[in-house]
């Protein structure tokens, strides 16, 4: 909290300003500094406006074709036979397949890195420094561009988009685990070891009890996330539902479009509902 000075301090700092007002300022220097800063953002704004043709004419041309869009998705379209909505629902049940089995494929790829990555169970620095260096490898690629490198080698549909999902979260669920191994305690796998314990079975009854509810947490956390990038994945190829959307889209058929959509936001908070309350339950159990 601020406490502001009395009368006779604020009339002594009055005092002190007037006979040496440069000791109250800034530095020249950092006042450049600041200005040059301010300055390059401001033509740095000006220059992407320029350089993206953002003019106030676009903007409201693109708001009255934006609305027109709107106006088309009202009332959502409602499907009146099974084969036009089965037809949704498989596109559905294709999303939530390729985000469980990019997650499982990708957890079982990254469980054993992880252990390589992680300071209290490899000693070796260089070999730990590789292996994280190949995480941050992994996880720079962008799912999308996966996506599409592998509907290029493997063809239309989900069998692109689970790859893609499975090969990204490599590099994000190693380096998770990692982290989660290395904040286990120390005790338990003292314990092990002085009752005459192998490594293995130190890691075994001494590290697995610990991280396991962690790791859990963690896959159902990035299964949630991974059923909205299917979506993603899906209109650029590599099926499910948004492949379907896309087609819609496609098509101009945007009452279907607006319905699609109340799908997949139902579909999405039903699944975070539920992964919520078992990671509580997990996280719970822990504590």
């Amino acid at each position: 909290m601020t406490v502001a000075p009395s009368a006779p301090d604020a009339a002594r700092i009055d005092a002190a300003r007037a006979r040496a007002p440069l000791a109250f300022r800034k530095p020249l220097c950092h006042r450049l500094i600041r200005a040059l800063f301010w300055a390059g953002s401001a033509a740095l704004f000006l220059w992407c406006l320029i350089a993206f043709d953002i003019t106030p004419q676009r903007i409201a041309t693109g708001l009255s074709r934006l609305g027109n869009i709107f106006s088309f998705m009202f009332p959502p379209h409602v499907w009146t036979t099974w084969r036009e909505f089965s037809e949704v629902l498989k596109g559905l049940g294709e999303t939530l397949s390729m985000a469980f089995l990019g997650t499982v494929l990708g957890a079982l790829a990254a469980f054993p890195l992880s252990f390589l990555g992680a300071r209290n169970i490899n000693r070796l620095p260089l070999l730990r420094f590789s292996t994280r260096r190949l995480y941050d490898l992994i996880r720079a690629v962008e799912t999308l561009i996966l996506a599409l490198i592998f509907i290029r080698a493997f063809g239309l549909g989900p069998l692109a988009g689970i790859l893609a999902i499975a090969v990204s979260e490599v590099g994000t669920f190693a380096k998770l685990f990692s982290e989660a191994i290395e904040n286990t305690s120390r005790r338990p796998v003292e314990g092990v070891t002085a009752a005459g314990g192998s490594g293995l079975q130190a890691v075994r009854f001494g590290v697995m009890p610990q991280v396991m509810p962690v790791i859990l947490s963690i896959l159902l956390y990035n299964f949630e996330s991974n059923v909205r990038s299917g979506t993603i994945l899906g209109i650029v190829g590599a099926g499910g539902i948004g492949f379907l959307l896309s087609d819609r889209i496609a098509a101009y058929r945007w009452d279907e479009v607006w319905s699609i959509i109340i799908l997949i936001i139902l579909m999405v908070y039903l699944i975070d509902w539920f992964s919520g309350l078992i990671r509580s339950r997990l996280v719970g159990a822990t504590a």
